[in-house]
């Protein structure tokens, strides 16, 4: 049987924001499954059916690669990229720094942030909401989790720009991950020698396999939480301000109903989900005619599965009220997001602090916002006016 085969690059130059979302809308309902000849070719599943499916068997989609970029990378960031039964021992290992209790004891500092960072910005009646907030919030943020000092915060996001955004030459991109991990070598030993009320202290007394936990383990957990915990929430808000400028219903309710923004906050989870995972096939196997063989990498798109009119009622319409309103943007299966208590904090501040300062603001006339893809969709530039 032949199967769809087309030049489908995800990664492919800057767009205008929202085009990626509408490429996948369109891909899924014309093909069920199927693949691309971009980098080293890799396969597609489109349907939320088989997408959840292929999260939950673990067995069958190894972890071991989750960008089809990247089929063979040479690091192996924990617990994301483990498998089990080494990735259930982490997880047990984690799962008390990441849990609500854990995330509502931060709420006052993410506050007193986050309202910083809107004050300073509130007289001047325009901002590039990308630039100016959402890089800089959860990059906050995370230096205090990690116990790493805020006034490194420039630092950092000029790191972590070269590392997600690098040119499609590259440039820049490795030297910045050099810094990165010497930063983080030279807190963990820090933290060996003086430990305090941070992650990276809780984590060097972590006991994998009941022996000591190594400097290396300690330095792939802080690489991925840099990584997955800074590009995510800065991506997820900037998608959310942009839907909220563009629709002055749902903005007014927030404003007028606060108490709507946790609903708030999952719909545009849902409609703007914006992680490309992949899997590395441990086995061969045939799905919607596509002859699938061990060792080729598969994408599972969480938005093409949040957005699908088989799992969700009108899809592409944010709908605050939704009921029920299962997506999966924090993936699903062992592997979901343990992040998720905190990114949502993170979420659920920003719209409530923002909106009680700035309550109307729209894109300026002329003005197009732009978006890139990698591992994670997200905006480059978002600029916002309003009246002061």
């Amino acid at each position: 049987m032949s199967h769809p085969s087309i030049v489908f690059d995800p990664y492919g130059e800057p767009r205008p924001a929202g085009t990626s979302h509408r490429m996948l809308d369109d891909l899924r309902e014309r093909y069920p499954a199927f693949r691309s000849e971009a980098g080293h070719g890799f396969w597609v599943l489109t349907r939320h059916e088989d997408i959840l499916a292929a999260y939950q068997d673990v067995a069958s989609h190894s972890s071991r690669a989750i960008s089809v970029m990247d089929p063979n990378p040479p690091h192996q960031w924990i617990p994301i990229m483990l498998d089990p039964p080494e990735h259930t021992a982490w997880r047990r290992l984690l799962r008390p720094l990441f849990t609500p209790a854990r995330a509502a004891a931060m709420e006052g500092a993410i506050r007193h942030r986050c309202i910083e960072l809107i004050e300073g910005l509130a007289d001047k009646g325009s901002c590039d909401f990308v630039a100016d907030f959402t890089r800089r919030f959860p990059t906050t943020v995370f230096l205090e989790f990690m116990g790493l000092p805020t006034d490194r915060l420039e630092e950092f996001l000029e790191w972590e720009y070269a590392i997600l955004h690098p040119p499609s030459s590259g440039e820049g991109r490795v030297e910045a991950m050099g810094k990165v991990a010497a930063c983080f070598q030279e807190l963990i030993a820090e933290r060996r020698a003086d430990p305090r009320d941070d992650l990276v202290s809780a984590a060097i007394a972590f006991e994998p396999d009941g022996r000591p936990v190594t400097d290396g383990e300690l330095l792939q957990l802080c690489v991925l939480l840099f990584m997955a915990g800074l590009d995510t929430v800065t991506a997820q808000l900037s998608y959310s301000f942009w839907h909220l400028a563009r629709h002055d219903a749902d903005r007014a309710r927030i404003v007028t109903d606060p108490e709507i923004i946790p609903d708030a906050v999952e719909e545009l989870l849902r409609a703007y989900s914006l992680v490309l995972p992949a899997r590395k096939l441990t086995v061969d196997a045939e799905v919607h005619g596509c002859p699938m063989r061990a060792g080729d990498m598969l994408m599972l798109p969480l938005m093409m599965a949040n957005r699908d009119p088989r799992a969700f009622r009108d899809p592409q319409t944010v709908d605050f009220d939704r009921r029920p309103n299962r997506h999966i943007a924090f993936g699903a299966g062992p592997h979901r997001c343990l992040g998720a208590h905190l990114a949502r904090l993170e979420l659920r501040v920003a719209l409530e602090e923002w909106h009680r300062r700035i309550p109307d603001y729209r894109i300026p006339d002329g003005a197009q916002p732009m978006e890139h893809a990698s591992l994670v969709l997200g905006l480059d530039t978002l600029p916002l006016t309003w009246s002061v």
